[in-house]
């Protein structure tokens, strides 16, 4: 079967309420892009590739339609790069965003394109993918090292191959935060993910990994802050297991963005894992407050209560594991010359007034678990 490779044309919509998806009610703020103003400053890329129009790159997107790969692929295309998102062709390619303007919308929508196809269909990504030649790829979406052979087997002269890994492949410790030199663990369910970290290794591609701890903003189809913002704005108790002093750690999708953009034909990113997140780390219970801050809802009422006097089945109760699980982003800081732009509460405020406060949302509020929890003693109060 032939590759097709098609631009996706732009649809001239009336209002963003016309848009075929969940995303029609979005509006806000513009976008931001790499020219980022900080209280210092004027925050120049340490280390990176300047890119001009003829640094341009040709650029494979693994994924791209669903969270990172909308803000990755925006800023991309805004740097001149030609960029072609792979995927199924089940979501729109092109979406209007937060605050893009129907020309910066137009702009971008008739420059992106679209190959469609399933990446597990390995003989399929090999003649589409080396019929039409990639100096990078951005694998957004890959969870085994299986998914990615094919891809290195169609591209013998990838300039360079960027993987969304996880923070998720550290071995528990009880000292953190993870530094990308930790050990990590064989077993964990990112263990498809260190695999491929292992093949690109062996493979002597000129790779960057980059793991992000809980990645959160507009659009996050992980229920993360949307799991509070439904409780808060049902006006209900936040059911906290435990004592609630777990700390966690949260990066905007927007930095994480950015991120990727700086180790783009970096030379200090070359075969190098970097932990991407936000600065500081938070408690659970500091994270409800934070979301409620974020959103003008009053302090939450939170209760605490002990995960091992339920059953809560096939349902999760907390977005979070339930312990201290954060990393430290110094390297990337120090090599890349990145910094996150959004502390916590002002990325909670993007989030939720960009999405959740617009009424957008992707799950449905399912509270039975929390009704399990309230309607029995509990051990920890709040």
């Amino acid at each position: 079967m032939a590759a097709r490779l098609v631009v996706v044309q732009q649809q001239t919509h009336s209002s963003l309420s016309s848009l075929p998806s969940s995303l029609s009610d979005f509006n806000g703020t513009r976008l931001r892009l790499p020219q980022i103003q900080y209280k210092r400053n004027s925050w120049q890329r340490k280390g990176a590739l300047h890119v001009t129009a003829s640094a341009e790159k040709k650029i494979l997107i693994m994924g791209g339609t669903r969270f990172i790969g909308v803000f990755l692929s925006r800023l991309l295309a805004k740097e001149g790069h030609q960029v072609t998102l792979f995927t199924r062709g089940k979501a729109p390619i092109s979406q209007q965003l937060p605050g893009e303007s129907d020309t910066e919308f137009a702009e971008f929508s008739s420059k992106i394109l679209h190959l469609k196809g399933d990446r597990k269909d390995f003989d399929f990504v090999k003649s589409s993918l080396s019929a039409e030649g990639f100096d990078v790829v951005y694998d957004i979406n890959g969870r085994e090292a299986v998914e990615v052979e094919p891809i290195l087997d169609a591209l013998p002269n990838l300039e360079q191959y960027i993987y969304c890994s996880s923070a998720g492949v550290y071995l528990k410790s009880d000292q953190l935060p993870h530094c990308e030199i930790d050990a990590v663990d064989p077993k964990s369910r990112h263990k498809g993910k260190l695999e491929t970290e292992s093949l690109l290794e062996s493979r002597g591609v000129n790779y960057t990994s980059l793991r992000p701890v809980y990645i959160y903003g507009p659009l996050n189809y992980n229920p993360v802050e949307e799991w509070f913002f439904h409780r808060l704005k049902a006006g209900r108790p936040i059911p906290i297991p435990s004592s609630g002093i777990q700390i966690t750690q949260l990066g905007h999708v927007k930095d994480l963005a950015e991120a990727f953009v700086q180790v783009l034909g970096n030379e200090k990113a070359s075969k190098q894992v970097f932990n991407i997140s936000g600065e500081k780390y938070v408690t659970f219970d500091g994270l409800a407050r934070a979301c409620a801050k974020a959103a003008g809802f009053p302090e939450p009422d939170i209760i605490h209560y002990n995960p091992k006097e339920f059953d809560f089945g096939k349902k999760k109760a907390f977005p979070f594991r339930d312990q201290h699980f954060f990393a430290s982003v110094d390297k990337a800081k120090h090599l890349l010359g990145w910094k996150p732009e959004f502390d916590l509460v002002e990325g909670l405020t993007d989030s939720y007034n960009l999405d959740f406060g617009r009424g957008t949302y992707r799950k449905e509020a399912d509270f039975s678990t929390d009704d399990m929890i309230l309607g029995k003693t509990l051990v920890l109060q709040s």
